[in-house]
């Protein structure tokens, strides 16, 4: 199998439910692709113990990657070390050092080696991004120099887009400009052409109330209008801006493949409704595709071996397909 078509999987913060969704995804699914997961030695034979998993771990060299033929009869692993005394602890910024050092190798692996497919476990934006990045989309955006990035998550009966991500309510609408709005349909729009093979039919929200404002500015009308009014110009297949309130019924969401927002919650509440654990967060606009399972670390349930690996499962049949 060549290793350029291998999955990069980073299991990001390691007190987190992850390794126990990874090996139940693992075990379910045929992956045509190879896996090679970025995580800890110790951490994966813990993991493995609890789930009485019988696998052998085969241990990467980087510098030899493309020397290896590659399959998933084994766990194709590259170890980080992990510097906790025991295993699973309360996540605290103790995890940074491992969490960088599992991207940072991904990230040479990824430019050295040309892999264009990287999964991500759920990391704790509060511990590890220390309010210096307002997601792991920024993270990495910022990584490789890239400033044109955007969120989508994505379900193939609907996706969502929010224009702004991890902002408090209060700063959202000094970000929203024409601009960075047109910036993000595009994106959208050309994300679905390239890898789904696909002209999308994109709604999209207003700002306030019913599109409406008791100010004398209304963003829907001078800036969300005039952007969507622009890209009708050219040709894109949008419409809007629509009430949010409203948008989501079901006639109304079956004419359209992906929906943007204005902020985060405006329209992942409502998809996280509709799908619950049955959708994945894609970085758009990088040199390769990046995914993540939509749910974080859920630390609660470490070693219940209850958590549901639906996102996971996802996450690897979206790269192993694409």
């Amino acid at each position: 199998m060549n290793y350029k078509n291998s999955i990069l999987i980073v299991s990001g913060e390691p007190n987190s439910v992850f390794l126990e969704l990874f090996f139940k995804a693992h075990k379910k699914e045929k992956i045509k692709n190879p896996i090679i997961l970025i995580s800890s030695e110790k951490l994966l034979k813990l993991q493995m113990n609890k789930l009485n998993i019988k696998k052998k771990i085969k241990l990467l060299n980087v510098k030899k990657l493309s020397q290896y033929k590659l399959d998933n009869n084994s766990i194709n692993l590259i170890n980080i070390e992990l510097n906790q005394k025991k295993a699973f602890e309360k996540i605290s910024k103790k995890s940074n050092e491992f969490i960088k050092n599992s991207f940072d190798i991904a990230f040479k692996i990824i430019k050295k080696y040309k892999i264009y497919k990287l999964i991500n476990g759920p990391i704790s934006k509060k511990s590890f991004l220390e309010n210096r990045y307002l997601g792991i989309t920024e993270y990495i955006s910022k990584k490789f120099n890239l400033k044109k990035t955007g969120m989508l998550i994505y379900n193939k009966n609907l996706s969502v887009c929010p224009i702004t991500t991890h902002l408090p309510l209060k700063a959202v609408s000094k970000k929203i400009t024409k601009k960075v709005i047109i910036e993000k349909i595009i994106l959208v729009n050309n994300f679905y052409k390239n890898i789904l093979k696909k002209k999308p039919k994109i709604a999209v929200l207003g700002l306030n109330p019913h599109c409406e404002s008791i100010f004398k500015f209304n963003e829907d009308l001078h800036i969300i209008n005039p952007a969507v009014n622009n890209l009708k110009k050219q040709k894109y297949n949008v419409s809007g801006p629509f009430p949010a309130d409203t948008f989501f019924l079901s006639q109304n969401r079956k004419k359209y493949d992906v929906v943007i927002g204005m902020y985060h919650d405006q329209v992942l509440t409502p998809l996280k409704t509709l799908f619950e654990y049955d959708a994945i967060n894609i970085t758009m606009g990088l040199p390769f595709i990046r995914v993540s399972p939509d749910h974080g670390p859920n630390e609660e349930m470490i070693g219940k071996n209850k958590s549901n690996p639906t996102s996971v499962i996802q996450a690897i049949n979206f790269l192993d397909k694409n």
